[in-house]
């Protein structure tokens, strides 16, 4: 299964590599946007692509960035949530 993140392009560092970098939750990584390359490179910056291995994939709009984002913190939380609950079954299973 794969999974793109969304992320903002926030400058091109290597016009000649298709490099640009993007901003993903916080943090900036260079990816490579031949993907979503068409026309002037400095026209992707402030735009939104999901980020996949290094590559932005496709653009997105703002919205379905922010859902995206969202849902991505919501399957954290839930996972966190299992966790702990997984935890705290072995806990009362060694108590008992």
């Amino acid at each position: 299964m794969c999974l793109g993140i969304p992320g903002q392009i926030v400058a091109i560092t290597d016009e000649g590599r298709l490099l640009a970098m993007a901003e993903v939750s916080g943090v900036r990584r260079e990816v490579n946007v031949a993907c979503v390359a068409e026309g002037a490179l400095e026209a992707l910056v402030g735009q939104w692509a999901l980020i996949h291995v290094g590559f932005a994939m496709s653009l997105i709009d703002e919205d379905e960035a922010a859902k995206t984002l969202e849902a991505l913190r919501d399957l954290g939380e839930a996972q966190e949530t299992l966790e702990q609950m997984a935890a705290g079954a072995a806990a009362l299973e060694e108590r008992a």
